[in-house]
């Protein structure tokens, strides 16, 4: 049977309206962002933990974990040759996550920022920063990915360092956050200017380490290193591998059983990972400042 050709126009409508509607309707409500594949709508909506009413000074909401699951966080200031201070973070059960950045709050997720004497000035996507000279108070704030604040009993995960020399207790607070608790969240540590190193001698420093399997002798570490410093790196393995300096790109072959040496001058400022290619094992970090 035929139809008329302005016949299937309200049909045609009928379908598309239902479609929309379909459309709309999502996960039972509205659409969240960063809902890929594979995610979960709890996770996407960034429910984990409980949103509290309290804020931070910028107006962040507060995010309350329970502390046996809590991320945290403790920082290292020393000051840089040409002013101000290379700021490290040492933190545990988190990740930073800059490719989600706006997205849900995930546990363990998110980004640092930086607040200086109380204003926030910055945020770290890394465990390296940089604070400029003049700076006397910083802290270093955890937020998630949706940019609230994780939080234990009501207070923000944090840690509070004085650069200029006077205990961090006695530092002026910063504005009180809305309906805060009490600190119980916060770590405070004191750092001062590190004493003058004295200049490397002209042999360097030796460090010697031996492969034995999937393990590494003495277990991987920091080589702190000034810059301008030599560095001879003495490599014993059990089999055949290349021997990798990341950022200097140096590299060294290991035959089985015999010891291989390289020698580097320090001249770039950072932190440097010393990998084997082939076993993909962490030999050490060089952190030269």
């Amino acid at each position: 049977m035929t139809h008329p050709r302005g016949a299937a126009t309200p049909l045609l409508s009928l379908v598309l309206v239902l479609a929309a509607a379909l459309s709309l309707a999502g996960c039972g409500g509205r659409a969240t962002t960063h809902h890929k594949p594979g995610t979960t709508h709890e996770e996407a909506s960034g429910s984990s933990g409980t949103l509290l009413p309290a804020r931070d000074e910028s107006g962040h909401r507060l995010r309350e974990v329970p502390a046996a699951t809590a991320p945290t966080v403790r920082v290292e200031a020393r000051p840089d040759t040409e002013g101000g201070w290379n700021v490290h973070l040492a933190v545990e059960r988190f990740r930073f996550t800059p490719d989600s950045t706006g997205g849900a709050a995930l546990p363990g997720r998110g980004h640092a920022r930086l607040l200086t004497d109380g204003r926030e000035t910055a945020r770290l996507y890394g465990a390296w920063g940089y604070v400029p000279p003049g700076v006397r108070t910083l802290t270093v704030r955890l937020h998630a990915d949706d940019h609230t604040v994780w939080a234990v009993a009501g207070a923000p995960v944090q840690a509070t360092v004085r650069l200029d020399g006077t205990p961090a207790a006695s530092a002026p607070p910063s504005p009180p956050p809305s309906a805060t608790a009490s600190g119980a969240a916060t770590a405070t540590v004191t750092a001062t200017a590190a004493p003058p190193t004295p200049l490397p001698s002209e042999t360097g420093r030796t460090v010697t380490l031996t492969i034995t399997g999937k393990t590494v002798q003495p277990p991987p570490d920091r080589i702190e290193l000034k810059k301008g410093e030599r560095l001879t790196l003495r490599v014993t393995g059990d089999r055949a591998d290349t021997l990798h300096v990341h950022g200097y790109d140096r590299e060294l072959p290991l035959s089985p059983g015999v010891p291989a040496t390289l020698t580097l001058t320090a001249d770039r400022t950072g932190l440097f990972e010393v990998e084997t290619h082939d076993s993909g094992l962490l030999l050490t970090q060089l952190v030269v400042r």
